[in-house]
């Protein structure tokens, strides 16, 4: 049974979050069919995903982008926002919506009345709130994509399934086997031998770090969400804290060359001809993390399958 969204988001428990499209009827969103090259659809994906994180108080972990789906791995931080002006705010959201023409006025600076100012201070606010909002980032990358897909097909229709799924990450366990599976997708689909040849996943990006920023906005002329003026910085992929302290961890707690390392060994244990050697050798990564090797196989193998039978399981 379909749950509301608001009873599988809650930033009260965690902030971390996987997020998985497919196209209806699994129709093809990227690579190749008998018929037809769908490859550079990759790139407009990998290439939204990264627009709208700079946009949205919303950091990305993890991505792949596979030939009829997309998985993301993100963190919710509302946090951001807080130290946003109303400018700011103004400035993120009219970069993808035209705005209503109050708040035209205000931008441009003429004189309002204070029923005119109460306004437009409530509708900055609502839009600060979206800002921070999976569903908003999710309809904004997926209509776009939508759009582009069945201008270039010349159709009309759904071309995405109803809903995304999302699961909520609980533990650094959960987040760390799920950032794996993400990232070990393309191997495991046999469209990458490593994961430093994965094309458009965040593993690959974080190797080798190629997004163009002029490439990204010239894409999305001509479209029926156009980025036309763009005056906010990039915004990287969630940094690996390195190191656990005693304050808040704005990162990700663990080493991004122990990530890779753990990424690369997992890559390696899920291959049929290595998969039992190796998963009988612990490799001191998983002692200091005090995490189960059986139980890492098999999480970041069926990460969706075996969290979704937990979530269940605790809800019931």
């Amino acid at each position: 049974m379909t749950r509301p969204r608001k009873e599988l988001i809650s930033l009260c428990d965690t902030p971390y979050y996987h997020i998985v499209s497919r196209c209806v009827r699994r129709a093809f969103l990227c690579g190749t069919d008998n018929k037809q090259n769908y490859e550079h659809r990759r790139q407009w994906v990998e290439e939204r995903i990264r627009l709208l994180s700079s946009l949205f108080a919303i950091d990305i972990c993890a991505y792949a982008v596979m030939s009829n789906h997309y998985h993301i791995v993100l963190k919710c931080d509302p946090e951001q926002t807080e130290v946003w002006s109303q400018q700011e705010v103004v400035s993120r959201w009219l970069t993808l919506f035209k705005g209503p023409l109050l708040i035209q006025k205000y931008q441009q600076g003429l004189p309002l009345s204070k029923a005119e100012q109460d306004t437009v201070n409530t509708i900055i606010e609502v839009w600060r709130e979206r800002l921070t909002n999976i569903s908003w980032l999710m309809k904004c990358l997926n209509e776009f994509i939508a759009r582009q897909a069945n201008k270039e097909d010349n159709c009309t229709g759904h071309f995405w399934e109803a809903r995304y799924k999302s699961q909520a990450l609980l533990t650094e366990e959960a987040l760390l086997s799920c950032m794996a599976y993400v990232d070990l997708n393309p191997i495991r689909a046999a469209m990458a031998k490593t994961p430093e040849s994965s094309a458009h996943t965040s593993i690959k990006e974080r190797i080798a770090p190629q997004f163009s920023l002029s490439t990204a906005i010239k894409n999305t002329l001509n479209t029926q969400q156009p980025i036309q003026h763009w005056a906010h910085p990039i915004k990287p992929l969630l940094h690996f804290d390195e190191s656990i302290t005693d304050q808040t961890q704005k990162g990700i707690s663990f080493g991004l060359k122990e990530y890779l390392t753990l990424v690369d060994w997992t890559g390696r244990a899920i291959r049929d001809d290595k998969r039992g050697a190796i998963s009988n050798t612990l490799p001191p990564i998983l002692h200091r993390l005090g995490i189960d090797p059986d139980q890492w196989i098999d999480s970041s193998t069926r990460f969706e399958q075996c969290y979704q039978k937990r979530y269940r399981k605790n809800i019931a």
